[in-house]
């Protein structure tokens, strides 16, 4: 009997398999510091602008995401024709993908890249190749040498999920130096806005002065929307203008649109959020090395806990011991860590309990 059969390269591709959500239980408070969710939510502002558009959702959204443009465009200083909105900066991802990649081309990720980079390449037929980290950290050099005649696009988390680490500014600058010039090198700035180091720039000025260079952000982090689905891309016109050609005429939904206009506008919730996470990011990374757990010193607003590999005391058994604790945090076998956990910053009494966890689970308790 026959059936229709995927496209040749489909089945090999890994699916995307997000944090795991704490199951409640009666009497147990549970935690889920998993996925890299803000534990403020969204600015109050935010889910004001939500809610009143709700008296009109039989109404399309205005096809361009223009308000939304133009407002990124005035907290950025960018011009709004150079922006583009969408889905989620996943669903960015994978349009550069289709607008660049085809059968036989090849696209360059890190080790321990952000999954839905091998996921948008080998989904169009294009092969993924991995350029090794140094110190759980973006090679320059290893992405220069993975270059080959085939090579379409890079993919740069900048800061990097899920180790937290980052590529100074003026390393960026000399990968874009080095890429031939029809290599389109993709900087996801997904977690810039925690970043407080003096040699940090997200990319815009590249993007700016180059024709070959885009940087793509999200709504989903320090602003709290990720149920919202939305992102968005800075980039040269020619690039816009090519995404568009195929980007879906009501990719993001009115209410999302005008939230997220909300969101970036309250700066205060913002530097809020930012401080907090500083706070607790340095606290966390103290506290935990205290218990003789190595953890990768992080930018972002998570933090990777390494773990022993003798039975009993190992990645898999933290997670375990945990999470009966109601401490739900990201086991890291798909990102070829298995000796790893991800923990993002959450509230400061799932901070203290998750320290208090690991005491105790460390101690033999």
């Amino acid at each position: 009997m026959s059936r229709p059969v995927p496209n040749p390269g489909i089945l090999d591709i890994a699916p995307y398999t997000p944090g795991k959500s704490p199951v409640p239980e009666p009497g147990r408070k549970v935690f889920k510091l998993s996925a890299n969710e803000t534990p403020f939510g969204p600015s109050p502002k935010a889910i004001e602008a939500f809610k009143r558009v709700a008296d009109h959702l039989e109404d399309y959204p205005e096809g361009t995401s223009r308000v939304l443009r133009e407002a990124i465009g005035r907290s950025f200083g960018l011009d709004p024709n150079r922006i583009i909105c969408g889905a989620g900066s996943d669903e960015i991802l994978n349009l550069l993908a289709h607008t660049y990649l085809s059968q036989g081309d090849e696209a360059i990720s890190t080790t321990h890249g952000f999954l839905v980079y091998p996921i948008a390449t080998m989904a169009v037929g294009a092969r993924n190749v991995v350029a090794q980290e140094t110190n759980l950290t973006a090679d320059v050099d290893a992405i220069l040498k993975a270059v080959t005649p085939k090579t379409k696009l890079v993919w740069l988390a900048n800061p990097n999920n899920p180790t937290g680490t980052y590529l100074p500014f003026d390393e960026v600058k000399r990968l874009r130096a080095g890429l031939p010039s029809h290599v389109l090198l993709v900087l996801d700035a997904a977690y810039c806005d925690y970043v407080s180091r003096n040699d940090y720039e997200m990319g815009i000025e590249l993007v700016a002065t180059t024709e070959n260079t885009v940087v793509t952000h999200t709504f989903s982090k320090i602003h709290g929307l990720a149920a919202l689905r939305i992102g968005w891309m800075f980039g040269p016109e020619h690039v816009i203008d090519a995404v568009n050609r195929i980007r879906g005429p009501f990719n993001v939904s009115t209410p999302a649109m005008y939230a997220a206009v909300a969101a970036i506008e309250d700066t205060a919730h913002q530097a809020m959020s930012k401080q907090f996470t500083e706070t607790w990011r340095n606290w966390l990374t103290e506290e935990i090395g205290k218990l003789g757990l190595k953890v990768t010193p992080s930018v972002a607003n998570f933090v990777l806990i390494h773990f022993p590999t003798d039975k009993g005391r190992a990645a898999d058994d933290a997670d375990a011991f945990l999470t009966k604790r109601g401490l739900v945090l990201r086991g890291l076998k798909n990102y070829g860590l298995p000796h790893a956990l991800r923990m993002t910053i959450g509230t400061e009494e799932a901070n203290r309990l998750v320290v208090e966890g690991l005491r105790d689970f460390m101690g033999g308790k």
